[in-house]
This record gives C-alpha cells, sequence and structure tokens, in this order.
C-alpha cells in the first residue's frame, strides 16, 4: 500500500467539484475496484459535483449507466462525458453537416449520428477512428484509401493502451497509428489530455478549475490534462500506473492515491 499524503487528501476532500476517469479508476473492463461504491456514495453524501470523464469511446452515457448499475452503482446518465461525445462535439463544430467514415463502437457512431453527421465511405470530409472489437484490415486499407483522396484523420483519444481484466490492451493511437503511418498524416485527437474536452468538463460541473480535481490513473493523459487544465490532479495506482513509473514523466500529481476508495475513507 501507498502511503498518502495526508494533507494533501485533506485538501483533496475540500474541492467543490469532481472530474474522474472510468478505466483503472473505476472499473477494469466488467470488474468494479475496490473503495469504488464507497467514494461515489461520498460524493453524493457530501453533495459534490462530479463527472466520470472517460476517453472510451465505445460506449454513450446510457450504456456507462447500465454498465455502472450492473455493478452496483447508481449513477444518473448526466454524469457521464466520453471522448466520442467529445469528438461529435467537435467535428460538428469544425463543419457543420459534415460526413465521416468511421472505425468504432455504436457509441461514437451513435454520438456523431446525433449531431447531425453522416456516414459515408466514398468521398467523407473525415475519417474518425475510436476503440471497436471489429477493427481488420480492410478498415485500414479503406481509411488508407479515403484521406489519400482528401479525407482528414481524427482519433477519439491518444490513449496507446488501456487496461483491462485481461490486463493492459491495445486502445485508440494503437487503431490509428497503421493509418497514420500509411498515409503520412497526424492524427488530431480530442480526448484528454486536449483541454477542448476538460473545458466541456468543468462548464457541466459549472465549478472553476481551481476548485476542482482530476482523478485518473494515466500520467500521460488524465494528469497532464488536469494539470494544463488548472486542476488538481489526483494519481490512483489502480490502473496502468505504478509508483515506478511515475518517474519517466518531468511533471507530477498533486497526490497519488492506491484508488478512489481512500477518498472516501476515514
Amino acid at each position: 500500500m501507498f502511503k498518502i499524503n495526508e494533507e494533501q487528501l485533506e485538501i483533496l476532500r475540500n474541492k467543490q467539484g469532481y472530474i474522474s476517469d472510468m478505466d483503472g479508476v473505476i472499473y477494469h473492463g466488467n470488474c468494479i475496484l475496490p473503495g469504488v461504491k464507497e467514494f461515489v456514495d461520498w460524493l453524493y453524501k457530501e453533495d459534490k459535483p462530479f463527472l466520470f470523464l472517460t476517453n472510451s469511446s465505445e460506449r454513450s452515457p446510457r450504456e456507462l449507466r447500465q454498465k455502472l448499475s450492473r455493478m452496483g452503482l447508481d449513477v444518473d446518465e448526466s454524469h457521464f462525458y466520453t471522448s466520442a461525445l467529445a469528438t461529435a462535439k467537435f467535428l460538428a463544430e469544425q463543419a457543420p453537416g459534415c460526413s465521416a467514415y468511421v472505425i468504432g463502437a455504436p457509441g461514437l457512431v451513435n454520438a456523431l449520428y446525433d449531431v447531425g453527421i453522416t456516414m459515408n465511405d466514398v468521398n467523407p470530409d473525415y475519417v474518425v477512428v475510436g476503440e471497436t472489437d471489429s477493427y481488420n484490415y480492410n478498415m485500414i486499407i479503406k481509411a488508407v484509401q479515403l484521406i489519400n483522396k482528401g479525407a482528414r484523420l481524427v482519433g477519439t483519444n491518444p490513449d496507446m493502451t488501456g487496461p483491462s481484466e485481461m490486463g493492459i490492451i491495445p486502445a485508440c493511437q494503437a487503431l490509428v497509428a497503421p493509418i497514420s503511418l500509411a498515409t503520412g498524416k497526424t492524427p488530431y485527437f480530442v480526448g484528454k489530455p486536449n483541454p477542448l474536452m476538460m473545458r466541456t468538463g468543468l462548464k457541466m460541473l459549472n465549478v472553476h478549475s481551481a476548485d476542482a480535481v482530476m482523478i485518473g490513473d494515466r500520467m500521460d493523459t488524465d494528469i497532464v490534462a488536469g494539470m494544463e487544465s488548472g486542476l488538481m490532479t489526483a494519481l490512483v495506482l489502480s490502473g496502468v500506473s505504478t509508483v515506478e513509473n511515475i518517474n519517466v514523466f518531468s511533471y507530477r500529481p498533486s497526490i497519488i492515491l492506491n484508488g478512489v476508495g481512500d477518498i472516501a475513507r476515514k
């Protein structure tokens, strides 16, 4: 067990708003992590505005609510914001009424449909890539062809890997990489640490950045996103990060926790 800085923990508990990652913080795959129920109960008991801000683009807020419900947590849809929603918002603002060839799960496709973006595998404005179980070589070929014809490459998030109950698995950037290498085009990633997603999260909470905390398991997305957006940052050791690999980075989280259950403990 990592020894926690109790002074920083008290500062964290006194923050007004809480933004938390999900994979590696709340669950691994379909397995809830220790202390999560106590943490969510604490948020409600203390009347703290909170938002689960996830780089995963596979599920909609409704599906995420149902997933947590199966784990014994009752959290309203309004408490979720995903990189799929952020990507849809970005494209709708950049090019209203545009079309896209999408490599991704239903959560991403539906988010794009909801803002008026149509699916197009002939001459799309964008090739959009998110996490999906159905990724294959034919999709890579199609994406490369469309980008070479002028489509722009967008990724829902820059995560190279992510935690699951099976261990560490490839995530969005790993799926985008072959397309980027074959076309020579650099993708634009919308999810954390892109400040677009953090600003939206703070607006949803109606909390100033100085009064909020970002909780996550990744130094390269969660912690840097919180730090660069002016939030207190809490790194949990329940996901991909370890005490040893934190030293690779030139920056540090405000506090290191074993898991979110540390916040709720007496």
